[in-house]
Protein backbone atom coordinates (compact mmCIF):
# COMPACT_ATOMS: atom_id res chain seq x y z
CA UNK A 1 0.00 0.00 0.00
CA UNK A 2 1.27 3.68 -1.42
CA UNK A 3 0.97 6.65 1.60
CA UNK A 4 1.56 10.11 1.16
CA UNK A 5 1.98 12.65 3.11
CA UNK A 6 0.11 16.30 2.31
CA UNK A 7 1.69 18.84 4.62
CA UNK A 8 -0.40 22.14 4.53
CA UNK A 9 -1.52 25.15 7.13
CA UNK A 10 -5.27 25.18 5.30
CA UNK A 11 -5.76 28.69 6.33
CA UNK A 12 -8.48 28.11 5.01
CA UNK A 13 -8.70 24.82 3.12
CA UNK A 14 -9.00 25.67 -0.61
CA UNK A 15 -9.84 24.70 -4.01
CA UNK A 16 -6.39 24.16 -4.64
CA UNK A 17 -6.23 21.62 -1.90
CA UNK A 18 -8.56 19.76 -2.66
CA UNK A 19 -7.65 18.81 -6.38
CA UNK A 20 -4.10 18.41 -4.78
CA UNK A 21 -5.24 15.53 -2.80
CA UNK A 22 -7.74 14.06 -5.14
CA UNK A 23 -4.17 14.27 -7.41
CA UNK A 24 -2.23 12.42 -4.59
CA UNK A 25 -5.01 9.76 -4.43
CA UNK A 26 -4.60 8.60 -8.07
CA UNK A 27 -0.54 7.76 -6.91
CA UNK A 28 -1.10 6.41 -3.37
CA UNK A 29 -3.50 4.16 -1.68
CA UNK A 30 -3.85 6.46 1.46
CA UNK A 31 -2.97 10.39 2.19
CA UNK A 32 -1.78 11.70 5.32
CA UNK A 33 -2.78 14.96 5.66
CA UNK A 34 -0.78 16.88 8.25
CA UNK A 35 -2.28 20.12 9.80
CA UNK A 36 1.07 22.19 10.12
CA UNK A 37 1.35 25.33 12.48
CA UNK A 38 -0.94 23.04 14.53
CA UNK A 39 -0.73 25.15 17.80
CA UNK A 40 -1.29 28.57 16.20
CA UNK A 41 -4.88 30.22 16.15
CA UNK A 42 -6.36 34.20 16.03
CA UNK A 43 -3.37 35.74 14.23
CA UNK A 44 -3.41 37.04 10.54
CA UNK A 45 -1.10 34.29 9.12
CA UNK A 46 -3.11 31.15 11.09
CA UNK A 47 -6.73 32.94 12.02
CA UNK A 48 -8.17 28.83 12.19
CA UNK A 49 -7.51 26.67 15.13
CA UNK A 50 -6.22 23.11 14.42
CA UNK A 51 -9.93 21.53 15.33
CA UNK A 52 -10.94 24.11 12.78
CA UNK A 53 -8.75 22.90 10.04
CA UNK A 54 -9.21 19.74 10.75
CA UNK A 55 -13.68 20.23 10.44
CA UNK A 56 -12.64 22.21 7.39
CA UNK A 57 -10.80 19.48 5.47
CA UNK A 58 -13.04 16.84 6.65
CA UNK A 59 -16.33 18.18 6.13
CA UNK A 60 -14.85 18.77 2.19
CA UNK A 61 -13.45 15.34 2.52
CA UNK A 62 -16.20 13.68 2.96
CA UNK A 63 -18.48 15.37 0.55
CA UNK A 64 -16.59 14.60 -2.14
CA UNK A 65 -16.58 10.93 -1.26
CA UNK A 66 -12.99 10.86 -0.33
CA UNK A 67 -12.27 8.39 2.41
CA UNK A 68 -8.95 7.05 2.25
CA UNK A 69 -6.87 9.34 4.76
CA UNK A 70 -6.44 10.79 8.09
CA UNK A 71 -5.75 13.98 9.57
CA UNK A 72 -2.70 14.79 11.70
CA UNK A 73 -1.82 18.01 14.49
CA UNK A 74 1.89 18.89 13.42
CA UNK A 75 3.37 22.06 15.38
CA UNK A 76 5.91 24.60 14.43
CA UNK A 77 8.76 23.20 16.44
CA UNK A 78 11.42 26.30 15.15
CA UNK A 79 14.11 23.81 14.02
CA UNK A 80 13.72 21.87 10.50
CA UNK A 81 15.39 17.93 11.75
CA UNK A 82 13.33 17.97 14.81
CA UNK A 83 10.51 19.19 12.83
CA UNK A 84 10.75 16.28 10.29
CA UNK A 85 11.98 14.01 13.20
CA UNK A 86 8.79 14.70 15.38
CA UNK A 87 6.85 13.79 11.55
CA UNK A 88 8.77 10.87 10.94
CA UNK A 89 7.60 9.61 14.82
CA UNK A 90 3.98 10.52 15.40
CA UNK A 91 2.63 10.21 11.91
CA UNK A 92 1.94 6.96 10.39
CA UNK A 93 4.58 5.49 7.86
CA UNK A 94 4.32 7.49 4.18
CA UNK A 95 6.24 6.41 0.91
CA UNK A 96 6.26 10.42 -0.64
CA UNK A 97 5.69 13.97 0.68
CA UNK A 98 3.67 16.31 -1.88
CA UNK A 99 4.18 19.78 -0.56
CA UNK A 100 3.58 23.35 -2.37
CA UNK A 101 6.11 25.21 -0.15
CA UNK A 102 9.50 24.73 -0.95
CA UNK A 103 10.98 25.20 2.66
CA UNK A 104 9.24 21.95 3.33
CA UNK A 105 10.30 20.17 -0.03
CA UNK A 106 13.23 21.39 0.87
CA UNK A 107 13.38 20.20 4.60
CA UNK A 108 12.19 16.56 3.77
CA UNK A 109 14.95 15.93 1.16
CA UNK A 110 17.41 16.82 3.34
CA UNK A 111 16.34 14.10 5.66
CA UNK A 112 15.91 11.11 3.08
CA UNK A 113 12.62 11.31 1.85
CA UNK A 114 11.26 11.10 -1.40
CA UNK A 115 9.39 14.39 -2.11
CA UNK A 116 7.05 15.83 -5.53
CA UNK A 117 6.18 19.03 -5.21
CA UNK A 118 2.14 19.58 -5.98
CA UNK A 119 1.80 22.05 -8.77
CA UNK A 120 0.53 25.41 -7.34
CA UNK A 121 -2.50 27.05 -8.73
CA UNK A 122 -1.90 31.18 -9.93
CA UNK A 123 -4.27 33.23 -8.01
CA UNK A 124 -5.25 30.34 -4.95
CA UNK A 125 -3.98 30.46 -1.70
CA UNK A 126 -4.77 30.72 1.21
CA UNK A 127 -2.85 34.26 1.82
CA UNK A 128 -4.79 35.70 -1.56
CA UNK A 129 -8.14 34.12 0.35
CA UNK A 130 -7.17 36.04 3.46
CA UNK A 131 -6.76 38.90 1.71
CA UNK A 132 -9.65 39.28 -0.22
CA UNK A 133 -11.77 38.90 2.84
CA UNK A 134 -9.72 41.83 4.85
CA UNK A 135 -10.96 43.87 1.61
CA UNK A 136 -14.65 42.42 1.23
CA UNK A 137 -14.15 41.18 -2.13
CA UNK A 138 -15.02 37.65 -3.50
CA UNK A 139 -13.13 34.69 -1.92
CA UNK A 140 -16.20 32.37 -1.75
CA UNK A 141 -14.92 31.48 -5.22
CA UNK A 142 -11.67 29.78 -4.43
CA UNK A 143 -12.95 27.63 -1.53
CA UNK A 144 -14.99 24.71 -1.22
CA UNK A 145 -18.67 24.91 -0.65
CA UNK A 146 -18.32 23.27 2.67
CA UNK A 147 -15.37 25.98 3.97
CA UNK A 148 -17.66 28.81 2.82
CA UNK A 149 -20.68 27.41 4.88
CA UNK A 150 -18.16 26.59 7.80
CA UNK A 151 -16.40 29.68 7.73
CA UNK A 152 -19.72 31.55 8.06
CA UNK A 153 -20.62 29.18 10.98
CA UNK A 154 -17.86 30.07 13.25
CA UNK A 155 -18.07 33.88 12.41
CA UNK A 156 -14.32 33.63 10.82
CA UNK A 157 -14.86 36.36 8.53
CA UNK A 158 -14.98 38.73 11.88
CA UNK A 159 -12.49 37.04 12.87
CA UNK A 160 -10.35 37.47 10.08
CA UNK A 161 -11.27 41.25 10.00
CA UNK A 162 -11.14 42.05 13.61
CA UNK A 163 -7.22 40.20 13.71
CA UNK A 164 -7.00 42.63 10.98
CA UNK A 165 -7.41 45.65 12.49
CA UNK A 166 -5.42 44.56 15.37
CA UNK A 167 -1.88 44.30 13.69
Amino acid sequence: MQRALFIGRFQPFHNAHLIDIKKVLKEADEVIIAIGSSQEKDTLDNPFSYNERKQMVANTLKNNKIRHYKIYPVPDLYNDKKWVDYIKKNLPKYDFVYSGNQWTLRCFKRHDSKVKKIKLIKGISSTIIRDKIIKNKNWQSLVPKEIVDYIKKIKGVERIKKIYEIK
